[in-house]
């Protein structure tokens, strides 16, 4: 689902800014952008956020500044500033004519210069960027609540929709197998093969023929995953995934429904239910 949220913290020695957002998608992905300084604990961070987001995209910005009052200075990344200047005496070989770089070419240089402490050391980094990440986790959560909270509406007049295809649906379902006999019947009729109704042979493939028309299995599973898809939706858990494999299982048992039922009205029945499935499990996607 998708969300914004923001979170700022202080200590004595950083001003921590945090920032996330989320888009949707069916797995888990956390991008962190924050000064390479702390690269050390970027997997802490991404821990942190997937203890929360289960799916989705989420992006992590994190900016640090000295708190006020702090040890700011500005640093200089010698070795840096010295491969720059190999590299401008090198592209005055390649053009033949000496380059002379000015202090702007240096200053455009990301790294060369920095504000900050004089030692970004991670751990008291963390110090500031965990309230921070605490308070834009909180945000995000709400935001995205609120999102998951319109689907649940939503599903549940879907699911309602449903509900009424599958009654109509089990509303014929135990005359089904007798109108399939007696059409099987009147084909054996218009054939003028003289067969015996009572002949065991004939029974016999009636029994079977009934058999295979018989959709009560199905509309049973069909009642237990709509049941089960409720559930979830209420359940502690991210339920998204769960919920996902409930929309194959539901569509499978109306595809063999139609596969069975050989009948038109079915038929039609079966579409508008596979059409307002299909509409669930798009959401679905979205979903924690």
């Amino acid at each position: 689902m998708t969300g914004f949220g923001r979170g700022t913290a202080v200590t004595g020695t950083w001003l921590a800014n945090v920032e996330l957002s989320t888009v949707n998608r069916k797995q888990a992905e956390v991008v962190v952008q924050m000064p390479r300084e702390l690269a050390e604990i970027e997997s802490r961070i991404r821990k942190h956020v997937q203890s929360v987001v289960a799916r989705g995209r989420v992006q992590v910005t994190i900016n640090l500044e000295p708190a006020e009052g702090g040890d700011a200075a500005v640093r200089v990344d010698a070795p840096l500033a010295r491969a720059f200047e190999a590299a401008f005496n090198q592209l005055g070989d390649l053009i033949g004519r000496k380059i002379q770089p000015s202090a702007a070419d240096y200053l455009r240089q990301p790294g060369v210069l920095a504000i900050g402490t004089r030692e970004m050391e991670a751990a008291t980094a963390w110090a500031a960027i965990a309230p921070a990440l605490d308070e834009a986790l909180t945000q995000l959560t709400t935001m995205r609540a609120r999102e998951g909270a319109d689907l649940a509406a939503d599903f549940s007049v879907r699911l309602g929709t449903l509900d009424a295809l599958t009654q109509r649906l089990a509303s014929g379902a135990a005359e089904r197998p007798v109108r399939q006999r007696e059409l099987l019947l009147k084909r054996l009729r218009d054939a003028g093969l003289g067969l015996d109704p009572s002949d065991e042979r004939v029974v016999k493939e009636l029994a079977l023929f009934a058999d295979r028309c018989d959709i009560s299995e199905e509309l049973t599973r069909l009642d237990s995953h709509l049941a089960k898809f409720r559930e979830y939706m209420v359940a502690t858990d991210p339920p998204g995934r769960a919920l996902d494999f409930l929309c194959q299982e539901i569509f499978r048992e109306f595809n063999t429904i139609g596969s069975k039922a050989n009948d038109a009205a079915i038929a039609q029945t079966i579409v508008e239910a596979k059409t307002e499935l299909e509409k669930i499990r798009e959401q679905v996607q979205n979903v924690e």
